[in-house]
């Protein structure tokens, strides 16, 4: 594509103003009638010469706008003779009655005067709605910003390299705390005869300290009936120890209390590590009620979903433990990642969260190393990142972002998860002292201003000696990945050739010419052998003692492997530690889709190790068997009993052996695999967790508790056997409707889409319509890999495909998300055409990149299934489970 089309379609505003300062106050805030009015007096130069000011605006009416010049000390107001909105553009521009000559010694302030929609769909300044410590019905109100809905608060640039800095003023009830990015620099209470708009409430004026430079998306305020606990840091910051505060909504801030030391001791941790200190004056973290994302890393002022930052050991699933440790791990490595240096355009968005998810991880196994989060990396993060760049409808970590749709769309497992594993990666390979030497140098270069992904690569090759950039730019730039197919020469030498890799396994010539650099990591029993491949094939001499490749699953590839060989590993499986099991498995899984090898090797891999004792490993086999038996399910009946009776005889050893009641002594790991094993057994139908669960299950509803760790096991059991009942569906859907623990709705609904009844499967389906929208992926999601429900999720969707749309698409992340879990799981070419032909002729502005990737996984499950059925069977009558 040309550079004119290019600039023809990416949606920015005009270059000849620039912005140094906003003074932004609210007020006139009305939590009932959801409406504000606001004041902004932007500060900004004049690049080039001009005869109108455009902004970003939406869902905001301007209502009056003054112009203020100032040339040499000369003042002068010129007129605003227009000001037209551009609800497509999402722009105000206000035409003048003389034009703006571009001078060094010019500045404009621009000063706007307008009312705005406090918003109901978690984006902007919105509201969140919950229940308080009372009883009693209330509201807090916070922002979203990110990645373009600071225009829906306040006028602006709303661009993440038009940095400036803010002033942030708030009137609001004086009853409420009220939180922004920097600490409160005053607070008074107004004269007695303002009162707050439909109530007789007194008002007080909060004032912020300045900010330092920062992009609109990352600028944020919350208030409420709050409370918080707090701490101070370690080390010494500007000679003193840094506050930090959690604060929640009254009743439930000691459940912060986890995250607050965490946050302390991650901050000294990343300011050591990045050789900066932290920039700001506090650090603030705050848990939303109604939130789409996981968190927010805004600068000083970070927002969470409640469950990513609050934790009840005596009521949490300890996975929760681990989801806030390293949420607000990966929102603080924001702080100096996307806040103190921040991408240029969001087409390297994957510099802020593909390094913030790398950091996140490295804080958390620094300071909980049991828990051992880089060996559940290679089976979550990155076999995720696999998964979707193995589509054809995939995209590079670096990707054209023209419009705000497209840059929503590129907040994916690409961004977040193949960034962190090319990082890790490269920084494995280079040595990752050296690579956070590298990073520490680039950060202090481009501080309170923007770089690029040339930046980084220029940093980190200058200290590692490097040619960092070369060896990167097909991670980066192209689409896809590798794999290695390894086969053995007759005069014993290691042949290796690079290609490609899609799960559908017809990759076209011209899909197949990149050339990734590639280090193998070869492990053998005498010595590691560190090589890379750069070329399209590599012959080499056989290391004594051969392994596999790609050891502790370092390398973003797929290896196949000849049959011979894969034996040879096979044989030595025990050798291996739980990376290199997770990537095998995976590895032998996806090739099978591909077409590269049978599905059968698999299943033999399955078997081989069913006496593994890591939490990792069986998660990975587990998900990767569970494939086979949700993609099977249109095959015969005897075929998919004989693969539940493999499944029962797998899983139920492994779960007897571990024990289905939890004890004191129990670690974070021991907890995470019963859980796990017991779940995967109870919806096989495994006889004794199945009884198991029915036992505890009732003893639940006469009002016993189940341990936390145990409550999605316990629920999905009982819903999912012959002998499920209404009443049982009722139980788990007072947890939705009441929870009684912060985690317990999102278990709940997880849970309610395991029934196997048509009634309750369809009793299910209509709660997609009545659970909040930031909630419904966990009920779609549990629904979709259900085999008896997923046709009656899709009959679902598509009946109530416009009430559904209206309510989710004013937030396109809720949209997006909510297709993208709903309706990838079939395997059938006819349900797939169905599919495209319900979305032709659509608005699927948005979500389309979503859209394109589940007709590729479908086509690619029933390509795989129809490849593979017999060689299935054949397994299944020679293991006698058929």
């Amino acid at each position: 594509m040309c550079s004119s089309q290019v600039e023809k379609q990416v949606e920015v505003l005009p270059k000849n103003l620039k912005p140094s300062n906003y003074d932004i106050q609210i007020f006139d805030i009305d939590a009932v009638a959801n409406t504000f009015s606001g004041r902004v007096a932007i500060t900004m130069e004049i690049l080039q010469n001009t005869s109108e000011v455009v902004l970003n605006v939406r869902d905001l009416e301007v209502a009056s706008a003054k112009v203020q010049l100032t040339v040499t000390k000369t003042e002068q107001e010129i007129p605003v003779v227009e000001i037209t909105s551009d609800k497509k553009q999402e722009t105000v521009t206000l035409k003048l009655a003389e034009p703006l000559k571009a001078a060094p010694s010019a500045s404009l302030v621009v000063t706007l005067n307008y009312t705005g929609l406090i918003q109901t769909n978690m984006a902007g300044f919105y509201r969140s709605r919950y229940t308080n410590a009372e009883g009693q019905d209330a509201v807090m109100l916070s922002t979203q910003f990110e990645a373009t809905d600071a225009r829906r608060a306040f006028p602006c640039f709303d661009e993440p390299n038009l940095k400036a800095t803010f002033d942030v003023a708030i009137v609001l009830r004086a009853d409420w705390t009220v939180l922004s990015n920097m600490p409160e620099l005053e607070s008074r209470t107004l004269d007695s005869g303002k009162k707050g708009p439909g109530a007789d409430q007194e008002l007080k004026l909060v004032r912020f300290e300045t900010t330092p430079i920062v992009s609109t998306y990352l600028v944020a305020w919350a208030m409420g009936d709050f409370e918080c606990i707090e701490t101070t840091t370690a080390e010494l910051y500007n000679g003193k120890p840094l506050p930090v505060r959690v604060f929640t909504t009254k009743g439930i801030v000691e459940q912060g209390r986890f995250a607050l030391e965490m946050t302390a001791k991650t901050l000294d941790f990343f300011s050591q590590k990045f050789e900066i200190p932290y920039a700001l004056p506090k650090v603030d973290l705050i848990a939303v009620h109604e939130f789409s994302h996981g968190a927010m890393e805004n600068w000083g002022l970070i927002t969470f979903r409640s469950t990513a930052i609050l934790y009840d050991p005596a009521k949490s699933d300890p996975k929760y433990q681990k989801n806030v440790a390293y949420v607000v791990a990966h929102e603080l490595a924001h702080q100096w990642f996307g806040n103190l240096v921040t991408m240029n355009w969001w087409d390297e968005l994957w510099l802020n969260e593909g390094f913030a998810t790398y950091a996140g991880f490295m804080a958390v196994d620094n300071f909980y190393p049991d828990w051992k989060v880089f060996d559940a990396y290679v089976s979550e993060s990155l076999q995720s990142a696999l998964n979707l760049d193995a589509l054809r409808g995939s995209h590079p970590i670096e990707v054209p972002v023209y419009s705000a749709l497209d840059i929503d769309q590129v907040f994916d497992a690409i961004s977040y998860l193949k960034g962190s594993s090319t990082i890790r990666m490269l920084a494995t390979t280079i040595g990752v002292d050296t690579f956070f030497r590298g990073v520490a140098k680039y950060l202090n270069r481009h501080k309170y201003s923007n770089a690029t992904t040339a930046n980084l690569w220029a940093a980190v090759g200058e200290v590692s000696g490097v040619d960092v950039a070369q060896i990167m730019e097909s991670w980066i730039q192209k689409i896809g990945f590798p794999v290695l197919s390894v086969s053995e020469t007759e005069d014993h030498k290691l042949k290796i050739t690079q290609d490609r890799f899609l799960l559908s396994g017809d990759v076209k010539p011209e899909e197949n010419e990149t050339k990734w650099w590639i280090p193998l990591n070869i492990a053998s029993d005498d010595t590691d052998v560190v090589k890379a491949l750069e070329a399209k094939e590599l012959v080499i001499d056989k290391p004594a003692n051969f392994i596999k490749l790609n050891k502790d699953s370092v390398g973003v590839y797929r290896v196949s492997y000849t049959p011979e060989l894969f034996s040879n590993i096979t044989a030595n499986i025990e050798t291996l530690n739980a990376k290199d099991k997770v990537g095998l498995i995976a590895d032998a899984a996806s090739c099978a889709k591909a077409g590269l090898s049978a599905t059968s090797t698999l299943l033999k891999l399955a078997k081989a190790l069913s006496g593994e004792s890591e939490f990792v490993v069986w998660s990975e086999l587990i998900n990767r068997v569970g494939e086979i038996t949700s993609t099977w399910y249109q095959q015969p009946e005897p075929v998919q009993k004989a693969l539940n009776k493999f499944a029962r005889e797998l899983y139920g050893p492994a779960s007897a052996k571990i024990g289905y009641e939890v004890a004191e002594t129990d670690g974070f790991l021991t907890l995470q695999l019963r859980a796990k094993l017991m779940l995967a057994a109870g919806l096989a139908g495994v006889p004794e967790v199945v009884a198991f669960a029915r036992k505890t299950f009732d003893s639940y509803a006469r009002g016993e508790k189940i341990h936390p760790s145990l409550r999605i096991a316990v629920f999905s059991t009982v819903l999912a056997a012959d002998t499920v009942t209404a009443a049982d569906f009722d139980l788990v859907l007072k947890e939705v409707l009441t929870p009684s623990s912060l985690d317990g709705r999102e278990i709940a609904l997880q849970s309610l889409g395991c029934t196997n009844t048509a009634v309750l499967g369809n009793k299910a389906v209509t709660l997609l319509s009545d659970v909040p929208t930031m909630d419904a992926h966990y009920l779609s999601v549990s629904l979709a890999a259900n085999t008896d429900a997923r046709h009656l999720l899709w009959d679902y969707f598509a009946a109530n495909y416009d009430a559904l749309y209206k309510a989710m698409s004013t937030n396109m992340v809720v949209l997006d998300r909510f297709v993208k879990v709903s309706l990838g799981s079939f395997a059938d070419i006819k349900e797939e055409e169905k599919i495209r032909a319900f979305f032709e002729g659509k608005d699927t502005n948005g979500f389309q990149r979503s859209l394109s990737q589940i007709l590729n996984k479908i086509s690619g499950n029933a390509i795989w299934v129809n490849k593979d059925a017999g060689d299935v069977e054949a397994w299944l009558k020679a293991e006698h489970y058929l």
